[in-house]
């Protein structure tokens, strides 16, 4: 007891202070998930700050599909023919380059001519290796970019650098940026879903991460299996007693919360509770393939006679009744087995065969069934590794990695499909023309989703942050 009335309550922690002069950002997070209403783009534009959330101008996509190509495909052998490697087959590959940057393994042999022959596809005439013959037939929806370049030749870092715009672990992913400005058009399925093919990129977990922004914005890994998430059914004998128990959690939350006040990590906490009841309805929906025509399972390689062609097949329709359920950002891994993922340093012939023989169908198969369903024109697709391959041979039959020129492509909403951009010099191994960086991809992926990337910001460390830092240029000529 304190009769004299001076007792002074405890000063504010400084996490209470500053959870609650920044209003709970943990309750953006909440509505998101929980409010339907609150979580559509629409509704997202009328917030008084648009600068952190929804849209700055008409979307011309509404969901992303990132195709992570894990390792680094090769861009010569793949969407970027160079004759001048036949020419140059077997020579010295400083005798014919001049300068020959420091490689990741140092075992710098001859150059090596594409392992694959290249046909022209569609009205554009673009020309595919032989290790796509179906993603080929979808040539005139994509615009090829042969102009990347990276500032990373390690996997783990040029990794952090594809994924969330900076080199080193502990910044927010693009999906996490993505679902934290747009939110998600579904209540009952996370805005950031990661179908995990079986390999997890090298840099793990933090690729997918949310860093300084709210928890409940991470990507949540989903295995290709039929329970993709642990836990997804209840244990309960009844719904009755999982509703008790449900019931109980929310009022010792709503009293936790009204005693500590807001708090991210508590109510990105309690969000994703709520979230994870939600999904246990409708994952195992989502997951049961068998509602779709046998045609489409075929069309998509589930009943190949290569496994990881079902794996991946499987992955990408799945992508697909994401994006019909609303998801806003979907990335795919590939699965293992290949190789080494598509880092081929030896036994490039058997590691790309195998890996293209993997995604070739599926994706095909993904797009073509985008189109049919309208569904393209608001989803884009991104095809991307976080770096290329040397045109020189590592040892005798591989190839190092290359962060100087490589090759993606984007198809889907608001890209001019059909469309080649930049170039690499007459041997795949530097751009030299349009030269596309990382953020400006990022930038171009904001951009279609209605996203000023210098506009959309999270105050951090005493500045405001934003996934293309002070960088980042739209790359308008690819764009419809």
């Amino acid at each position: 007891m304190f009769p004299c009335q001076r007792y002074l309550s405890p000063p504010l922690s400084r996490r209470e202070m500053l959870s609650q002069a920044a209003h709970g950002f943990g309750a953006v997070a909440l509505s998101s998930m929980i409010a339907p209403s609150m979580s559509s783009a629409a509704e997202a534009t009328s917030t008084p700050n648009p600068s952190i959330h929804g849209t700055h101008f008409p979307a011309k996509a509404k969901h992303v599909l990132f195709l992570y190509m894990d390792g680094g495909p090769s861009q010569v052998d793949t969407f970027d023919p160079k004759p001048m490697l036949d020419k140059f087959h077997g020579k010295g590959a400083k005798e014919v380059l001049g300068k020959v940057e420091a490689t990741q393994f140092a075992n710098i042999g001859a150059m090596l001519k594409s392992l694959w022959p290249f046909k022209q596809y569609g009205e554009c005439g673009l020309p595919v290796s032989d290790l796509f013959p179906n993603i080929g037939t979808c040539a005139d929806e994509m615009a090829v970019v042969r102009s990347m370049v990276s500032p990373f030749s390690e996997h783990t870092f040029a990794n952090y650098f594809l994924h969330t715009g900076h080199g080193q672990q502990g910044r927010p992913s693009h999906g996490a940026w993505v679902s934290y400005g747009l939110g998600s058009e579904c209540d009952d399925l996370p805005a950031f879903v990661v179908l995990n093919g079986g390999l997890i990129p090298p840099g793990g977990m933090d690729c997918f991460g949310s860093g300084f922004l709210p928890a409940a914005y991470q990507g949540s890994v989903f295995t290709s299996g039929e329970a993709p998430v642990a836990n997804i059914r209840p244990s309960e004998k009844n719904r009755a007693l999982q509703d008790s128990k449900l019931g109980l959690m929310r009022r010792l939350d709503r009293q936790r919360l009204e005693q500590l006040g807001k708090v991210d990590a508590l109510e990105s906490a309690i969000a994703n509770y709520e979230l994870a009841a939600r999904m246990q309805t409708a994952v195992p929906e989502l997951m049961d393939l068998s509602s779709e025509t046998k045609a489409t399972q075929e069309q998509y390689g589930l009943f190949d006679d290569f496994g990881n062609t079902r794996t991946y097949g499987r992955i990408c329709l799945t992508a697909r009744r994401l994006v019909e359920r609303g998801v806003r950002f979907i990335e795919l891994t590939c699965p293992g087995g290949n190789g080494d993922r598509w880092d081929q340093h030896g036994n490039l012939k058997d590691g790309h065969d195998k890996n293209a023989r993997t995604v070739d169908k599926p994706i095909a198969a993904l797009i073509r069934d985008l189109k049919q369903r309208g569904l393209l024109d608001e989803t884009l697709i991104v095809f991307c590794g976080e770096f290329g391959r040397t045109p020189f041979a590592q040892g005798s039959d591989g190839r190092d990695h290359n962060p100087y020129g490589f090759t993606i492509w984007l198809a889907g909403g608001g890209i001019k499909g059909g469309t080649t951009y930049g170039a690499t010099d007459d041997f795949g191994y530097r751009a030299v023309e349009n030269k596309v960086e990382i953020h400006d991809l990022h930038a171009t992926m904001l951009h279609l989703l209605g996203v000023n990337h210098t506009q959309q910001t999270f105050r951090f460390g005493g500045r405001d942050m934003r996934l293309t830092d002070v960088f980042g240029h739209v790359v308008h000529d690819i764009l419809a």
